[in-house]
């Protein structure tokens, strides 16, 4: 991971990103936001805007943020420093510590019903749950599926909230329930492996699944406002989370935060969207990864776990798989996800598609979030706002900050 220096970037850059950002809060679609760039030793921050709809306090340096799908490339370390300490192995079964996915059937066909399967091939590793190829996925474009169905019915993710809704065992046995979609290792399927992964390293390390993160991640890392729910000495630094109404574009709150979904534990840690954060405890993990593992002279993972994670880890086969999945969604995802491979718990460029480069690494949440670094050039990018994807509107701040951040490195 070198990069090709550390001149920053220019000043005519940074005002026009600026400018940009301010654009789409000016717009009336987006009530604020918080956006970090840095690259080297270089690294600046934008707050604009407000933490509401309608006014009141301004959006600050170090407002919380619900992290929705940008959770899953930080999440996913816990797994790691089990696999750097021998405690997991990539190929190791995981029945012995999840049996409620032991021996399991697989449909015949995806979309059929479930009761109609065949036995699978081989058992799910722990390597198929960190390429997210178990077997079982969220797909949006089949929600009038049998198995889609099943998720929700039998409340393995609630309706309301793409999150798992029992405690950790309650929510094993209604995943056991369920047959496999495809094969073990053969496709690529969003989400649910990020869940299943909590579960595991909560089961191996003998403790929860967010102490863990807080022991071996957080706390090391100085992410001190980064967890699963907003404690209430910080509750007035979360935003309500909107989701605009599609066709009229008026905020309705889908998540206040005093009494809200992130104002109290969760049943279930999801390691797949539940982490709430700021941009400077994002900043601390994806410049560690960038470093190699390393915050200043501590070791958080090694070189070769970073590799790892940060490296297309699936097939041709799965890779083309998956980019035809994001080409055919890309009118549900306002273009997210147009990146190509996949490496542990976070995209990875592999192809160039618009104007970061190949090897770009880190991924984008469903709250209007969106997080990536960039080794050729050192950077690390992170934008959060307060507006979910239910109207194009953050997606297209989040494409704008890309694109206008790329013009601002100055070599």
């Amino acid at each position: 991971m070198t990069g090709k220096g550390n001149n920053g970037f220019s000043e005519a850059g940074l005002r026009r990103l600026r400018e940009v950002l301010t654009g789409h809060v000016e717009s009336g679609r987006i009530p604020g936001l918080v956006a970090l760039v840095s690259r080297g030793e270089e690294t600046h921050v934008e707050a604009i805007g407000t933490m509401r709809h309608d006014g009141g306090a301004p959006m600050r340096r170090d407002t919380i943020f619900r992290m929705a799908s940008t959770t899953k490339p930080v999440a996913v370390a816990a797994a790691m420093v089990l696999l750097d300490e021998c405690r997991l192995r990539l190929d190791d079964p995981i029945g012995r510590w999840l049996p409620e996915l032991a021996d399991r059937q697989v449909l015949k066909r995806p979309d059929g019903p479930l009761d109609d399967t065949v036995p699978a091939r081989r058992p799910i590793t722990v390597r198929d749950l960190l390429t997210s190829t178990f077997g079982l996925g969220l797909d949006m474009t089949a929600m009038g599926s049998p198995m889609m169905g099943a998720l929700f019915e039998r409340g393995v993710y609630g309706q309301e909230w793409l999150l798992p809704e029992p405690e950790p065992d309650e929510w094993m046995r209604r995943l056991g329930t369920l047959p496999l979609m495809y094969q073990p290792g053969e496709r690529w399927q969003y989400n649910i492996s990020n869940d299943v992964l909590g579960v595991l390293v909560a089961r191996v390390a003998g403790q929860s699944f967010e102490s863990f993160l807080r022991e071996r991640i957080f706390g090391p890392l100085g992410m001190k406002d980064t967890g699963f729910h907003v404690p209430a000495d910080k509750i007035d630094r979360l935003p309500p989370l909107y989701a605009p109404d599609p066709q009229t574009g008026e905020f309705i709150v889908e998540d206040e935060a005093e009494g809200g979904h992130h104002s109290k534990p969760p049943a279930f840690p999801s390691g797949g969207g539940g982490l709430d954060s700021t941009v400077d405890d994002y900043h601390a993990y994806f410049r560690m990864l960038l470093n190699h593992g390393m915050h200043g002279t501590e070791r958080i993972l090694s070189r070769p776990a970073v590799e790892l994670m940060t490296t297309n880890r699936l097939t041709p086969e799965q890779t083309t798989a998956l980019q035809a999945w994001a080409r055919s969604v890309v009118h549900l995802s306002h273009g997210q996800g147009q990146t190509g491979g996949w490496g542990f718990g976070m995209t990875v460029r592999t192809y160039r598609g618009d104007y970061a480069p190949i090897g770009q690494f880190g991924w984008d949440g469903g709250a209007g979030t969106t997080t990536y670094a960039d080794p050729e050039n050192q950077l690390v990018g992170i934008l959060l706002t307060q507006t979910g994807m239910s109207t194009p509107d953050s997606a297209r701040a989040i494409h704008d900050f890309w694109t206008t951040l790329y013009q601002a490195i100055d070599d």
